[in-house]
């Protein structure tokens, strides 16, 4: 499976359009940095992918053991203390249905097994390269 994504930005400021698989996405910069506000920050994206895969993941589970998760919020936010070094993300999860609370605890824990949220606890490396 391809995890590419081609961003392209051209004379517009900071407005960047973002190809993957069968879609298309724009990424901006708000109004008041510059940008035309036509779309999600960087960083707004990089907090719904994480809030995305861990919706998407507890609702897999949630189906899969037969258990009524009717809505799942996931609100995603994160800190960059540059001093040190350290990005912290956080996330708070509301889970509704008919779901007794073993039911919940072990939903919100699998929610932390998602793919995204493994890449970006595990070590990252990113490798740049000129064309």
């Amino acid at each position: 499976m391809s995890h590419n994504v081609k961003g392209t930005i051209k004379q517009q400021m900071y407005t960047t359009e973002l190809t993957m698989s069968n879609h298309q996405l724009i990424a901006d910069e708000p109004i008041d940095e510059n940008g035309q506000d036509l779309g999600p920050k960087p960083t707004e994206l990089l907090n719904a992918a994480l809030s995305a895969c861990t919706a998407i993941t507890m609702k897999m589970y949630a189906a899969r053991k037969g258990w009524d998760l009717q809505e799942a919020i996931v609100e995603v936010d994160f800190v960059r203390d540059i001093k040190n070094g350290v990005t912290t993300f956080s996330k708070k999860i509301e889970l509704f249905g008919n779901l007794d609370d073993a039911q919940k605890q072990r939903i919100y824990e699998i929610g932390a097994k998602c793919p995204v949220h493994r890449i970006i606890e595990g070590t990252v490396q990113i490798e740049s390269e000129l064309i």
